[in-house]
């Protein structure tokens, strides 16, 4: 890390994981700024950094060639485990708490939350409800943070991930994940944008909208879901809806992974059923790396296939089409 210069990052290391590597967004870009309106600011009350982006790669490890853009808060857990697969992954902060600005007569109206999505994400004009410029949506944030990258920490390769012209990333070297609200952006960011894989925790719900059966520029076979079966989402029909409306039926039936084994029959659909003693709102966190995960006797997360199956299965491995389960409610308004 000597190309580094200390004074610009903050730098934490845990046990076998690769050096974090963190910046404010504001200090990368200036053209970034604040939308107070939404509560999407640089510092909060008590004068904490809340745009704040992380970035590891484990450099002793054989590289995929691949960066994985995560849309939640920063995983320690989750982004040792990329870095030890041989994927880059960056954190970024960009415009997404938007939830209040709805007004309640067009929060179910079958359009809104997608759009919305789509904006921040995008930095486009998108929803009539939002003003979210280029500079603070993900696209130009992951950008600009990758650009401040392959020049502060060379020794990483970030440069690879940016496009010949130098403006923008190649998507197609780009796994987009998120867990809840990341996972159902990453999904209709996918729909707009081609990536290479999208990996979706939890999700996507938006139990209302139609985008999820949109024409989609990242091919089906390209999107794996992963939901424990006692979260709110899953027990709603909110995922199986989204996942058969984006058509991942036709590459498997959902499976159980804690009785079946790897491949998982090259399915895109996974579910688990593993102890969490009832709690719905550890189930909802319990699929992606952290405390809420679910361990072994031995201490260990039971999950580790899983995870790296959904991160680095063959796309081009598909299961067996499945028709569409009369038990999953598509029409949520009834």
């Amino acid at each position: 890390m000597k190309h580094i210069l200390p004074c610009l990052l903050a730098l934490s290391v845990s046990l076998n994981a690769a050096p974090t590597i963190s910046k404010r967004a504001s200090e990368i870009d200036p053209r970034a700024k604040e939308h107070p309106e939404i509560d999407f600011v640089f510092t909060d009350k008590k004068g904490k950094p809340q745009d704040l982006q992380n970035a590891s790669v484990d450099v002793k490890v054989k590289p995929q060639g691949k960066l994985v853009i995560w849309l939640m808060g920063h995983s320690a857990p989750l982004f040792e485990r990329l870095n030890s697969y041989g994927l880059h992954a960056i954190q970024v902060h960009y415009a997404n708490k938007w939830f209040g600005l709805i007004p309640p007569a067009r929060l179910n109206d079958g359009k809104t939350l997608g759009d919305i999505r789509l904006e921040a994400s995008t930095g486009e004009d998108h929803s009539d409800l939002v003003s979210i410029p280029q500079p603070d949506g993900m696209m130009e944030r992951s950008f600009q943070f990758v650009k401040w990258l392959a020049k502060e920490n060379p020794e990483g390769n970030w440069g690879q991930f940016i496009s010949e012209d130098g403006k923008g990333l190649r998507w197609d070297k780009v796994i987009v994940s998120g867990a809840s609200h990341g996972a159902t952006t990453s999904a209709r960011f996918a729909k707009h944008q081609k990536v290479d894989r999208v990996v979706c925790f939890c999700g996507p719900r938006d139990n209302y909208e139609s985008w999820q059966s949109l024409p989609s520029a990242t091919p089906a076979n390209r999107i794996f879901g992963f939901s424990h079966v006692l979260d709110g989402g899953w027990s709603a029909d909110h995922y199986c809806r989204s996942w058969e409306m984006m058509g991942l039926n036709q590459f498997g039936p959902i499976v159980d992974v804690d009785i079946s084994a790897p491949p998982f029959q090259n399915t895109r659909r996974l579910i688990t059923n593993a102890d969490v003693k009832g709690d719905d709102k550890r189930a909802h966190s319990s699929v992606m790396p952290g405390g809420a995960a679910v361990k072994d006797k031995d201490g260990k997360f039971i999950h580790e296939a899983v995870w790296q199956y959904l991160f680095n299965h063959p796309v081009d491995k598909t299961g067996t089409p499945t028709p569409a389960d009369p038990d999953c409610v598509k029409d949520q308004r009834k």
